[in-house]
């Protein structure tokens, strides 16, 4: 497995010539450790795993500076890096053609939602971690796959059955699954709010789910 820097993001390589592309999108954190450590799993099943650095090299730990670092962000330039992450992912030699996945984590869950349904023909698949959107769906083709927290003072639980039963409507595959006993950040290694159990759980329903809507088998 090759794992290197790409540019403004990390980029995990499987051993096999080529796979399906996933791109990874982190929380406001930013590009830590564990979203490293998610690309290269990802790799491990056979997938091409980018995640862009949507904060140029700053990571925190701290909830008000990662608060902070947001409020400040340009939303536009943060949908035009994401946007232009998915297609630099899509051209890859290694990643096989076709619709990719993405796989995102609180602010990247939203981001995830949101580029789903804004380049509906490049997404196939798309798991999400305790993060919502409440942007129109109609567009979007991907199947969803989400996993909450049970106390979570980051997603509103009605706006969150909003969008499950939206995507539903659409005539979309979605699946949301809540976890008893768990806090926003759950699936998070580095984090102090991780659950062990909760998470490999979790983690072991998104692979199976990108490898029913993605391959390889």
């Amino acid at each position: 497995m090759d794992s290197r820097h790409a540019g403004t993001g990390y980029l995990a390589l499987p051993e096999t010539p080529q796979g399906p592309g996933i791109l990874v999108l982190h929380a406001w954190w930013g590009l830590t450790a564990h979203v490293k450590d998610v690309c290269d799993r990802l790799t491990a099943e056979g997938f091409v795993a980018l995640a862009p650095d949507l904060f140029a090299g700053r990571v925190t730990t701290e909830v008000g500076e990662a608060e902070q670092r947001l409020a400040e962000a340009d939303a536009n330039e943060l949908a035009h890096l994401t946007r232009s992450s998915l297609q630099t992912l899509r051209d890859l030699p290694a990643s096989a053609d076709g619709p990719v996945g993405l796989v995102g984590y609180s602010m990247g869950a939203s981001m995830a939602l949101w580029l789903a349904a804004r380049v509906p023909d490049a997404v196939a698949a798309t798991a999400v971690f305790y993060g919502a959107q409440d942007i129109d769906m109609a567009d979007a083709r991907s199947a969803f796959l989400g996993h909450y927290a049970d106390e979570d003072p980051y997603v509103d639980d009605d706006s969150l059955a909003l969008l499950e039963a939206e995507l539903r409507l659409d005539g979309l595959e979605a699946t949301f699954h809540r976890y008893p006993g768990t806090r926003h950040w759950f699936a998070e290694h580095d984090r102090p709010e991780h659950d062990p159990n909760a998470a490999q759980l979790a983690w072991d329903r998104t692979i199976d789910f990108l490898h029913s809507h993605l391959g390889p088998d």
